[in-house]
């Protein structure tokens, strides 16, 4: 997480804190998370907040996760008629590495007629823009994905976007056993390596959910 987006979460949370009149005692026993944690991540004491943390905390101060971090008020909502649903193509996600979550909205939308959306609700769903070359030729540069909305895999080897290092989003194959303390995300393209997320480093990592259908533009 870089400086000015942990100074941004900090920042509300206090707020939030304040606002709440709740002491870091008083947190701590409605979170069940320990007091001298809960006033370093509110403090800004320490660069990462495990997201499941986060949400602890926001709901205990009258937030969410989702309003601390910034993510409810850069995403537009869709539009819906009969036939289909418009999407906000709402950002990028990497299909490589390193690559920051964005959930800038710059005015691109897609529809999605409603059948694809299988009965579900369009809040089930979410457009990324797929940025980079790892996941090729399944994903290529440019594709945009319609993701549905999971926090947890249907299955050891299935694609998946993924936050990890609180900040940054992947779009990848996710192997992984029940049980055991890792994760490995891993590209179709053979040129880019996998990479193992493990122990505590789980703590910052989340699964955002699955895609559902592919959207590519095909040149003359």
């Amino acid at each position: 997480m870089n400086t000015e987006s942990l100074n941004n979460i900090v920042f509300k949370l206090q707020r939030a804190m304040e606002k709440s009149g709740l002491s870091y005692g008083e947190i701590a026993a409605l979170t069940g998370i320990p007091k001298s944690a809960v006033h370093r991540y509110i403090s800004g004491e320490t660069p990462k907040i495990p997201l499941e943390r986060l949400e602890k905390i926001a709901q205990a101060v009258g937030s969410s996760a989702a309003e601390i971090m910034g993510w409810d008020a850069k995403t537009p909502t869709p539009k819906i008629t009969e036939d289909y649903t418009t999407f906000p193509v709402i950002g990028e996600v990497a299909a490589g590495y390193d690559y920051p979550a964005l959930e800038d909205w710059e005015g691109e939308t897609v529809d999605i007629p409603n059948s694809y959306l299988r009965g579900r609700g369009y809040n089930d769903f979410f457009v990324l823009k797929v940025k980079g070359d790892s996941m090729y030729p399944a994903y290529q540069d440019g594709d945009k994905v319609l993701v549905l909305r999971q926090t947890t895999l249907n299955h050891s080897g299935q694609v998946g976007v993924v936050l990890y290092n609180d900040d940054m989003a992947t779009l990848k194959r996710v192997e992984y056993n029940y049980g055991e303390d890792w994760m490995r995300l891993v590209p179709v393209n053979p040129a880019f390596p996998p990479i193992k997320i493990v122990n505590e480093e789980l703590e910052h990592c989340r699964v955002l959910g699955i895609p559902k259908l592919l959207l590519r533009e095909i040149d003359d």
